[in-house]
């Protein structure tokens, strides 16, 4: 197929719709004629929060940062000045931008002057919110002086439409639903000051306009705008609040009917990306209750219910800890505990009472949510999860004992954000011991971007030096592989098998099949179609490793390679990973090299 034919294929997979809306989208603002371009507004000036109304329960706690020096980045403790507000215009490495003073629609998303805009977004999130009205709810009225200081900062430096913390509608989403959570807190949700109402309402006239190309992303950007236009609605109130919250609900109802599919696997292919999907969902029927508003329909309700499972399928019981499966850009809002970020049991916990009438079996931290959102913790608890096929989103996993391993598969309704088709990831115990690369970056150097969503930074086998698919650019691949010869879990005694295969855009051939059982795992390659060299990697814990003959020795792992054809090479390298956004960090790999189509196998002791 040739390239003109790949992108268009490529561009007919994304939805004839979707790219009408972002192509009008990215007219309308390039010949300013869209409406969004001629909002005008004036800063909030406060009041936000008046006083602390609720007496949380006994058992509720506060989260320790944002405060004596030390913020939270992307899930990370950073320091930052203990006295004054964040410089809403420097970047998480100390390098300040100049404070643009133009519209937003002005501004690049990928300006070289400042590198990944995420970098400038993050503390305009409003996370830090949570935490002090946790402490002024707690007591500490001071938090509650603190917070209203910080939101009249931000309001001067960021006058309505203009400059870089208004460029993204989700952006302006997240903050609407951390402004309304603080008021929950601390018990103005329901007779807010006109201060807070205010800067709610300018940040829905933001987010409408640009709802359409939300909705063209298929992904998070159209859930969030949702939310906050459900949520904000209800809670400004009056005849335009009624006219947003109707607008949200709608959307709500269409976004979880496109975008789950029966099984709950969403759009993007992300256990993060899931997590912030489903903690929206989470906050807007916490929302709908309290505003004693009527249900959503039971449609959503299904889907928000497999998708709950989906979650807890992806999640280590023992830590919390997901795989670091497809993008990650360290996106958690409604972070309600001191857990780390990566600890996704608070926002299991919290889907799992809301849609399906059960608990899970997680630690005291998993019901802080709950505590805080007034909701009533049921007794019943959830079974535990067993081996499962999402065929529908395309993952087996896998489990025996204290082992999980997950396979993905390519199946492919919406655009993959990273080619790695029969990734596969080993957990024992907690511990990850084969291991996904992650994300790093949306901006970072072209090196960084192609490495860490190729085939390269994943647990498969890569031919001829290429990615599994073309790409198109930063956030798209062409030639979206289809999934073949599938088998889905099957159980016999203690030993799970699943197996999957896909042949790519230039005919190379890739079945793997995996037995796990409670302390071996072996993967069964069967490869061919390549021209010259096919590599296996497996990227492992980090420890220390030896390699004797075919075999690869560590502390926690052993693996032994056995082919049908010659190996030419059998080394230890250095990649890298990205467990947290903008951090990497090296990981050995065991990389073995192939001239000739056969079977191999990996044998997995832990």
């Amino acid at each position: 197929m040739t390239g003109l034919a790949s992108s268009v294929r490529t561009l007919l997979s994304l939805g004839f719709t979707n790219v009408i809306r972002v192509g009008l989208y990215r007219i309308g603002i390039k010949v300013r004629i869209h409406p969004v371009q001629y909002l005008k507004g004036k800063s909030s000036r406060g009041p936000y929060y008046g006083s602390v109304l609720n007496i949380p329960p006994i058992k509720a706690l506060a989260r320790k940062d944002w405060i004596g020096g030390l913020g939270k980045f992307f899930g990370r403790t950073v320091s930052i000045s203990p006295n004054d507000c964040p410089d809403w215009f420097c970047s998480l490495n100390g390098f300040p931008i100049k404070k643009d003073k133009r519209p937003w629609w002005k501004i690049s998303d990928f300006d070289i002057s400042f590198g990944d805009i995420k970098r400038i977004w993050e503390p305009s999130r409003f996370d830090w919110v949570i935490p002090m009205a946790q402490r002024a709810a707690l007591g500490n009225t001071g938090e509650l002086l603190r917070l209203n200081n910080w939101i009249k900062n931000w309001s001067k430096y960021n006058p309505p439409y203009f400059g870089v913390n208004w460029k993204c509608g989700q952006e302006a989403s997240i903050r609407v639903m951390h402004l309304v959570t603080a008021a929950w807190i601390i018990g103005e949700f329901k007779a807010p000051k006109p201060g807070l109402v205010e800067l709610i309402r300018l940040h829905l006239f933001r987010i409408e306009p640009t709802l359409h190309y939300a909705i063209g992303q298929a992904n998070n950007h159209g859930t969030s705008e949702a939310a906050a236009l459900f949520v904000g609605g209800s809670f400004i109130g009056g005849e335009r609040g009624d006219r947003w919250m109707k607008m949200g609900r709608a959307l709500l109802e269409d976004r979880a009917k496109t975008l789950f599919e029966d099984d709950g696997t969403f759009s993007q292919y992300s256990t993060v990306y899931h997590r912030l999907v489903l903690d929206t969902y989470s906050f807007a029927e916490a929302c709908r209750r309290k505003f004693q508003l009527s249900p959503f329909s039971q449609k959503l309700m299904k889907r928000l219910f497999a998708a709950t499972n989906w979650m807890e399928q992806t999640i280590c019981p023992k830590t919390g800890q997901p795989p670091n499966l497809g993008a990650n850009d360290g996106a958690h809002i409604l972070a309600f505990t001191r857990a780390d970020t990566r600890d996704f049991r608070p926002s299991l916990q919290l889907a799992s009472i809301l849609f399906r009438g059960m608990r899970i079996n997680g630690p005291d931290t998993s019901i802080q949510p709950l505590i805080w959102f007034e909701i009533p913790i049921t007794r019943k608890l959830a079974p535990s999860p067993k081996s499962i096929t999402f065929d529908d989103g395309g993952l087996h996993v896998l489990r025996s004992g204290k082992a999980i391993a997950y396979l993905r598969y390519p199946r492919f309704r919406f655009r993959p954000s990273q080619a790695d088709a029969l990734n596969l990831d080993l957990w024992f115990d907690g511990s990850n011991l084969l291991r996904d690369a992650g994300t790093y970056s949306y901006n970072s150097t072209e090196k960084d971007l192609t490495y860490f969503s190729g085939t390269e930074a994943h647990n498969t086998i890569q031919f001829d030096g290429r990615d599994q698919m073309r790409r198109l650019g930063r956030f798209l691949f062409s030639d979206w592989l289809k999934a073949e010869n599938v088998s889905h879990v099957h159980e016999q005694d203690e030993t799970v098998t699943a197996a999957a295969a896909y042949r790519d855009y230039l005919g190379a051939y890739h079945h793997r099949w995996v037995s796990l059982a409670r302390d071996e795992l072996i993967a069964r390659d069967t490869i061919s179609g390549f021209s010259k060299q096919a590599i296996l990697r497996w990227r492992l814990l980090p420890g220390n490793y030896s390699i004797s003959d075919n075999s690869v020795i560590g502390e926690t792992i052993r693996l032994n390679i056995i082919s049908s054809m010659p190996i030419v090479s059998i080394s230890l390298v250095n990649g890298l990973e990205s467990v947290y956004y903008l951090e990497k960090t090296l990981v050995p790999v065991l990389e073995i090299v192939f001239e000739e189509p056969g079977l191999v196998e990996t044998q997995i002791k832990f």
